[in-house]
């Protein structure tokens, strides 16, 4: 009499491909301290998920990191391009309504 077993092998691909398409969480908090005195907490937080799966849980800084992309280090610099020409429109008028004041001072004490 024979005995067949099934056997379902699983590949490491087919791990980390359920791995990457449900992602894992692991959360860990490491504390450091000296007779009951809390000296230091480090907080772990690490996500293995696909871009995909972390974009739909709404994990997309990566996108607007000037370090990591470049589409984000323009949008970055047009937006500190735009501040700073506020800033300059800002002073200008701040300075013209100081030299106005001046001058109307001036007037009056001749």
């Amino acid at each position: 009499m024979a005995v067949e077993h099934s056997m379902q092998s699983s590949t490491i691909v087919d791990v980390l491909e359920k791995i990457l398409d449900k992602g894992v969480v692991i959360a860990g908090d490491i504390t450091v301290g000296i007779a009951d005195v809390e000296l230091l907490t480090i907080k772990i937080r690490l996500i293995v998920a696909s871009v995909d799966k972390a974009k739909e849980i709404g994990m997309d800084w990566w996108e607007t990191d000037p370090y990591l992309s470049s589409k984000a280090s323009n949008n970055s610099t047009k937006a500190l391009e735009e501040e700073n020409e506020k800033l300059k429109e800002r002073l200008e008028s701040l300075e013209n309504k100081l030299n106005t004041n001046r001058l109307n001072n001036t007037e009056f004490n001749y």
